[in-house]
C-alpha cells in the first residue's frame, strides 16, 4: 500500500483544510464572516442576477441539498434576498443586496491575498501549472462527483 502522501486524494483533502484554513484567516483578519463556500455562492449570485437556488448549486459545485443552508446564512447576514420566481411560482430568484455587493468590493484584497498564500512555496510558473492540472483533473472526473459543476444556461 501506497504512503498517504503518494494518494491523490489524501492530498486533495490536505490542500482543502490548508485553503480552507488560510481564506477564513484572511478574510477573518479583514473583519469579515463568509465561508469560502458562502463567497462562491456570494460572487455568482452578483454574476447571474435572478438565478434559482438549484442553478446556484451547479455553479458552484455544491450539493442541491445543502445549498439552502448557505443561503440562509446569506440572507440573514443582509447579503443577499430571495425572490418568488416570476418564471416558476415554486422556485426562488437569488438577489444580491447593496450591502452584499459593498461587502464582495471590501473582501476582494483579502479573497486574493488567500489565493497568493495557498499556492505559497510555487513559482508563478508552477502556481500556473498547479492551477492548469487541477482544472483538468477536475474537469475529467467532474461527473464522479455528488455535486458536479454545471455550466450557466445561456
Amino acid at each position: 500500500m501506497k504512503d498517504n502522501n503518494d494518494m491523490p486524494g489524501h492530498l486533495a483533502r490536505r490542500f482543502q483544510q490548508i485553503a480552507v484554513a488560510v481564506f477564513l484567516a484572511e478574510v477573518g483578519e479583514a473583519g469579515f464572516d463568509l465561508t469560502p463556500v458562502q463567497f462562491a455562492a456570494l460572487a455568482t449570485i452578483k454574476a447571474n442576477p435572478g438565478l434559482d437556488q438549484v442553478t446556484l448549486a451547479g455553479l458552484i459545485a455544491y450539493d442541491r441539498t445543502t445549498i439552502t443552508g448557505v443561503i440562509d446564512r446569506l440572507v440573514q447576514k443582509g447579503l443577499i434576498e430571495r425572490r418568488a420566481s416570476s418564471r416558476d411560482r415554486r422556485a426562488r430568484e437569488l438577489e444580491i443586496t447593496d450591502a452584499g455587493k459593498r461587502t464582495l468590493r471590501k473582501i476582494a484584497p483579502a479573497v486574493e491575498s488567500a489565493q497568493r498564500i495557498m499556492l505559497r512555496g510555487l513559482s508563478a510558473k508552477e502556481g500556473d501549472e498547479l492551477m492548469r492540472l487541477l482544472r483538468k483533473v477536475i474537469a475529467a472526473g467532474n461527473e464522479l462527483s455528488r455535486a458536479p459543476l454545471r455550466e450557466a444556461q445561456a
